[in-house]
């Protein structure tokens, strides 16, 4: 991972709430990527039992969060209050876990590691059912994202034990958006992430978080030499008058384009994810789009969306020079298997491009949270 380019420490960003769980002692942490400052979270839920790694394997490599965790070992259901909220509008919340295997908390469950497999448990936001945190690797990091309306001025988080191992979490973000952002949310239903890629760069390692992104949204990279060609450019990418995503112009600066020009397509497929209380979830797809090249005479950049076989877009699509689009689904798509298609149309001199994807599944958020 390459950290983002700042040169402050970030401690007061109205709104954000960052945790770093299971952090000792009253001082902060301060997070080398994005650097901002992350609180120990004595303040946040009075569960669990802090845990760390050994000095020896703290490197500059590993973010600060995973060098310590809180574990729950006892109880059914263990929260974090996230407080001071403004009521009724949309938030992130993201929260990351790591196992290691140089760790207490791994040889508190090494006996259930060896019997019956790496921990799962179930994350909530309040009553409702986030998602299933399945640890399948140990040291490597799991990260789980949703959006929500949070109806009052506090929410909780709350890690529920479901008889496969131990439930943990290194870390824990709360981050305010703007109303008209992400029309798909409402009172009664959230957004999970599944994916968020940014096209176009050459680095996998590389990504793009805040203070690129003032929302501090994680957009990872895709590096595809054999399907995709790659431009950028180094003009800022302006938001359209109907913006509803904020696309920073970080990740809107590089995009990819099929590498065989005869083709003309882009291609992008997923399996659908079951959870164990929705078989089969229902799926938002976010395409942003922006030309990076400046189209002169007749030349013309256009081409179809499609979902599943189904046009997002009513007519054929010509992205602005250097101003954000997007195009995305309004009912949510069930299927086992998913693909995108971008394909140039006959009329089209340049083929078709794509700077970045964000992939949603449904979340009910319709009961209320009773302390």
């Amino acid at each position: 991972m390459v950290r983002c380019i700042s040169n402050n420490v970030h401690e007061n960003i109205a709104g954000f709430i960052n945790i770093d769980c299971g952090l000792p002692g009253p001082a902060s942490s301060v997070d080398d990527d994005s650097e901002l400052s992350y609180s120990p979270d004595t303040g946040f839920t009075d569960a669990g039992s802090n845990h760390d790694i050994s000095v020896e394997y703290t490197s500059s490599r590993l973010i600060k969060i995973y060098h310590n965790v809180r574990s729950f070992p006892d109880g059914e259901r263990s929260c974090y209050t996230l407080r001071s909220l403004v009521p009724g509008i949309k938030y992130l919340i993201r929260a990351f876990f790591m196992c290691t295997s140089r760790s207490k908390v791994h040889r508190s469950i090494k006996v259930h590691v060896e019997e019956q497999g790496l921990p799962i448990f179930d994350l909530y936001v309040g009553a409702n059912f986030w998602t299933t945190v399945s640890i399948t690797t140990l040291d490597r990091a799991k990260i789980v994202e949703a959006i929500v309306v949070v109806p009052d001025d506090s929410v909780r988080v709350c890690l529920v034990n479901t008889g496969a191992g131990t439930p943990f979490i290194s870390g824990l973000d709360l981050r305010p958006l703007k109303s008209e952002l992400y029309p798909h949310v409402s009172a009664t239903q959230g957004l999970v992430l599944d994916k968020r890629f940014n096209f176009g760069l050459t680095d996998p390692s590389r990504y793009v978080r805040y203070p690129q992104d003032s929302r501090d949204r994680i957009w990872v990279s895709v590096v595809n030499r054999t399907e995709f060609d790659t431009i950028s450019t180094s003009n800022k990418v302006q938001s359209s008058s109907d913006d509803l995503f904020e696309v920073p112009t970080a990740v809107m600066q590089r995009a990819v384009m099929p590498r065989k020009v005869t083709e003309n397509k882009i291609e992008i497929t997923w399996d659908s994810q079951p959870q164990p209380n929705d078989p089969s979830p229902g799926y938002f797809v976010v395409l942003h789009f922006a030309d990076l090249r400046l189209l002169r005479g007749t030349a013309l950049r256009q081409f179809y969306v499609r979902f599943n076989g189904e046009l997002l877009y009513p007519e054929a699509y010509t992205p602005g020079y250097l101003v954000s689009g997007a195009l995305y689904n309004t009912v949510p798509v069930r299927s086992s298997a998913f693909s995108i298609s971008i394909e140039a149309t006959p009329e089209s001199t340049r083929p078709p491009l794509l700077n970045a994807m964000e992939i949603f599944t449904v979340m009910s958020t319709t009961k209320a949270d009773i302390p």
